[in-house]
């Protein structure tokens, strides 16, 4: 009788253990589920490219932060090495292990706190949807973070146009982006730019944007008129699986972003 109070008594303890260890447990297994490997950073090369183990290159999941000789390229390099550089980290892969240029491509995960994530919640990089895991809220949530915090490349602009210009259509089927300045005076928006969620530009150049005005941004090769602009040398920019438009004035200043 004693022995099957005692089997119970173990019983008990062991559901007990697991109950309350249920999380770690948890975590631990779907961590082992992942397809991961650990790796120790040897060099920073920018805010989203770094080297691991014998050179190996790898670049950041799901983010783009700023080139050389754009605006917070350092800050963004700076930032990530204060983060990891000559740390152990753990990579985690998406269903593509490479880019184009052979780069590994991976999530960067420090002691469980995901580095990309961090990267876009302190403004130092923007998002982009490489694939629906469970890291994209993750990134989306940083991102509204850091509009609120109104940081680095979150920061609104300060140009006094910079609430007139509205977006009006954003037609990616034809990649065609409207814009449109309801102020009661003429906006200069030379030296405007205009980005997707990677690394493709457009520059307004010398052009101002009446009162009351609208102008389409449309990927092509025709001449610019009054009322459209072309985004020349691209067959397409924005992807029909989702994308991104982000316009900062001459300054870098945020003035408008639109996700789909």
């Amino acid at each position: 009788m004693n022995n099957r109070k005692e089997v119970f008594l173990l019983i008990f303890l062991v559901f007990l253990l697991i109950a309350i260890n249920y999380n770690f447990l948890d975590g631990k297994l779907k961590e082992f589920m992942k397809d991961s490997e650990i790796a120790n950073v040897q060099r920073i090369i920018d805010g989203d490219t770094i080297v691991v183990n014998n050179g190996t290159h790898v670049r950041l999941l799901g983010i783009n932060t700023p080139e050389k000789n754009e605006l917070y390229h350092d800050e963004a390099m700076n930032f990530l090495s204060s983060l990891i550089s000559n740390k152990t980290i753990r990579l985690e892969f998406g269903p593509e292990k490479t880019d184009l240029y052979g780069r590994t491509l991976a999530y960067v995960i420090l002691d469980s706190e995901n580095i990309n994530v961090e990267q876009v919640r302190n403004g130092f990089a923007n998002y982009y949807i490489y694939n629906n895991d469970e890291y994209t809220q993750q990134l989306r949530n940083a991102w509204s973070e850091c509009i609120a915090k109104n940081i680095n490349l979150c920061k609104k602009s300060q140009d006094i146009c910079g609430n007139c210009i509205e977006l009006k259509n954003f037609d990616v089927k034809n990649q065609n982006a409207t814009f449109y300045n309801r102020c009661d005076f003429d906006c200069d928006l030379t030296g405007w730019d205009i980005k997707d969620e990677g690394r493709k530009h457009f520059a307004f150049e010398n052009f101002v944007l009446g009162k009351n005005k609208y102008v389409s941004v449309i990927v092509g090769n025709k001449t610019n008129t009054e009322s459209s602009l072309y985004w020349k040398d691209y067959s397409y920019v924005w992807t029909s699986s989702g994308d991104s438009l982000f316009l900062r004035d001459k300054m870098g200043g945020l003035v408008l972003w639109s996700s789909y």
